[in-house]
C-alpha cells in the first residue's frame, strides 16, 4: 500500500497495514526483543515516536500505530473518532498482533485510550510509561475551558477544519525546544489533514474531554488494579496544554510502583523535546520487570 503523503528521512521505517473493517490501520514494527506499544494523542501519529524508536530498536520490539483518521490510517465507514472507538481499535490491534507481556507507553489522549485496555488486561502488561496525560474526568478549569472553546464553540470547529489549528499551531506551541520545530516537522504533522473533512477528528478529541466524562470515570474507577504495575512517570513541567504537576501527582497515587522524573525543559510533547528520556524510561521499566 502506498503512503498517502511523503515523510522525510526522519521517519525511515517500514510501513505495515492492518485491515480494520473497511478501513485500515497503519503501524510500524521495528526491532526484536521485549515488546513496547507506543500510543499517541491529538493530532499526532507514530511519527511522534520516531527518535525513541531509533534509540531502542536494537534492543526491543517497538510498535507504534496511527489511530483511524490520524497519520496514515484510514477510518472505516461511519467511524466517529471518539476515544472509545480508538480504544476499541487498539484492543483489536493488540489481539490481532497477539501482543503479550508488553510495556505500554502513553501520552495525551493515549492515556485514556491505553488505560482503558490496561485496567481490563493487567495480566498482559509488564510495565507502563506515562507522560503528560490523564485517565479520569477533567476537573481542572483550564481543561474544561479548552474543551469548550476548541471542541464546542463554532470558533473551535472553524479553527480546526479551516485552519488545521491543532496540527499547525498547537503542536509547535507544545514543544519547548523551538529549534526542533523545523519545516519538516511542521509538514509531518499537518500533511495527515489536507481537507476540511479530514480535520474533524482533531476537533472531536477536545470535545470529548467533556462528552466522555462517564467513560473516563469508568476507567478511573478501575485504576487501582494497576497499583502493583511497574511504572515510569515522565512529566514535562512546561506543559502548554493544561497538564500541571497536580495531574502527575494523581498518577503517582494510582501507580504506586512508580518512579517519576520531572523535566524542566519539556512541554506537552515530551517525545519531541526529550526522546532520550522517554527511551531511558522505557529501558528502566524493562530493567525493573526483568
Amino acid at each position: 500500500m502506498k503512503r498517502p503523503f511523503e515523510v522525510d528521512s526522519e521517519y525511515p521505517f517500514k510501513d505495515h497495514w492492518l485491515p480494520y473493517h473497511d478501513g485500515y490501520i497503519h503501524y510500524i514494527d521495528e526491532g526484536q526483543g521485549p515488546t513496547v506499544l507506543l500510543l499517541h494523542g491529538n493530532p499526532t501519529w507514530s511519527y511522534l515516536y520516531r527518535n525513541v524508536i531509533k534509540e531502542l530498536h536494537n534492543d526491543y520490539r517497538l510498535i507504534a500505530l496511527d489511530y483511524p483518521g490520524f497519520g496514515m490510517s484510514k477510518a472505516p465507514s461511519h467511524y466517529g473518532f471518539t476515544p472509545q472507538e480508538h480504544s476499541e481499535a487498539v484492543l483489536d490491534f493488540i489481539y490481532r498482533l497477539d501482543l503479550k507481556n508488553f510495556v505500554l507507553v502513553v501520552q495525551d489522549w493515549g492515556g485514556p485510550i491505553g488505560l482503558n485496555y490496561a485496567v481490563r488486561h493487567r495480566e498482559n502488561l509488564c510495565g507502563i510509561v506515562v507522560m503528560n496525560s490523564w485517565a479520569w474526568p477533567a476537573t481542572l478549569l483550564p481543561m474544561k475551558i479548552f474543551s469548550l472553546v476548541m471542541g464546542g464553540w463554532p470558533l473551535g470547529y472553524w479553527l480546526q477544519t479551516h485552519h488545521n489549528f491543532f496540527a499547525k499551531n498547537i503542536v509547535p506551541q507544545g514543544i519547548y525546544h523551538s529549534e526542533k520545530v523545523t519545516e519538516s516537522l511542521r509538514k509531518a504533522y499537518t500533511d495527515p489533514f489536507p481537507t476540511l473533512k479530514s480535520r474533524i477528528p482533531t476537533w472531536i478529541f477536545p470535545r470529548q474531554i467533556r462528552k466522555a466524562r462517564s467513560w473516563l470515570a469508568e476507567i478511573e474507577s478501575k485504576l487501582p488494579a494497576l497499583s502493583d504495575l511497574p511504572a515510569q512517570i515522565l512529566w514535562g513541567t512546561k506543559d502548554s496544554a493544561g497538564f500541571p504537576p497536580e495531574e502527575m501527582a494523581k498518577w503517582q497515587r494510582y501507580l504506586q510502583m512508580n518512579e517519576t522524573e520531572s523535566l524542566s525543559d519539556a512541554s506537552h510533547y515530551v517525545q519531541e523535546d526529550r526522546p532520550d528520556r522517554v527511551a531511558a524510561s522505557i529501558r528502566r521499566v524493562l530493567e525493573r520487570t526483568s
